[in-house]
């Protein structure tokens, strides 16, 4: 599973990684991001106004139908769903199940989207120690990366705004990551980002392809300080290395 991660990426790098999307406001240097928070997240329905952004990646200028950074609840509502306190038990979706269950099949075909980040962890079992040992996990190049993740609007009629809200989307873990947990987040390269945000309502056949481990030999896990435990913690001394 995948329950914290980071986006400690300055805004300038993270626009220059996800090529011409569009950052409307500085993002904020995150160590330690957890459920029921708000994420960032590009879909290929951006809403907005484009004339307020701060940071672009290179290309030229599009319309403001351009893809965008915007914030989502992490933890996802289903349109349909009579409490949104069900969002704290979807933080996650497993990869095989998508097509089937009716929280996520109506999302993965017509509402998916890609979750910024640059780092994840999670927490291993230490044998002879009843608290397991956390561990970071990022790309070797440390640069940030996207979850494929599914998002869903839900509102009520006493409500002015709608609830936008988002789940990372789970598979079997890689060679480096089996040992630490039996799954991991979906992390989707680069090329697969455009069939990924594709607008057009596409089967699972042509969509399960995509949703494999991220290559063992391209990422890095160390363990961590035990102060990450707490969701409150949110500062560089979350990622430092624990010897």
């Amino acid at each position: 599973m995948c329950g914290r991660f980071t986006l400690a990426s300055e805004t300038e790098t993270v626009a220059q990684t996800f090529f011409d999307v569009e950052i409307p406001t500085r993002l904020s240097l995150r160590y330690n991001i957890s459920p029921t928070q708000d994420v960032a997240v590009i879909t290929n329905t951006p809403a907005g106004n484009a004339s307020d952004t701060v940071a672009r990646g290179p290309g030229p200028r599009e319309s403001s139908s351009s893809p965008k950074i915007e914030f989502f609840h992490w933890g996802l509502i289903p349109s349909w769903a009579k409490d949104p306190k069900i969002g704290n038990r979807m933080i996650n979706a497993r990869s095989e199940t998508l097509a089937e269950k009716p929280s996520f099949r109506t999302a993965y075909k017509r509402r998916r989207c890609l979750i910024v980040a640059d780092g994840y962890y999670e927490w291993q079992k230490v044998p002879g120690d009843r608290l397991k040992q956390p561990i970071y996990i990022r790309l070797q190049s440390e640069k940030p990366f996207a979850f494929a993740g599914l998002w869903e609007v839900w509102k009520t009629y006493e409500m002015e705004e709608p609830v936008r809200s988002c789940t990372i989307i789970t598979c079997a873990p890689n060679a480096l990551l089996k040992q630490v947990h039996h799954r991991m987040p979906v992390i989707l390269p680069a090329d697969a980002y455009a069939q990924w945000l594709s607008s057009e309502e596409q089967p699972a056949a042509a969509l399960q392809p995509l949703l494999v481990p991220y290559p063992s030999e391209e990422m890095e896990a160390y363990p961590v300080s035990r102060f990450v435990n707490r969701p409150m913690n949110d500062s560089p001394e979350c990622i430092a290395p624990y010897v």
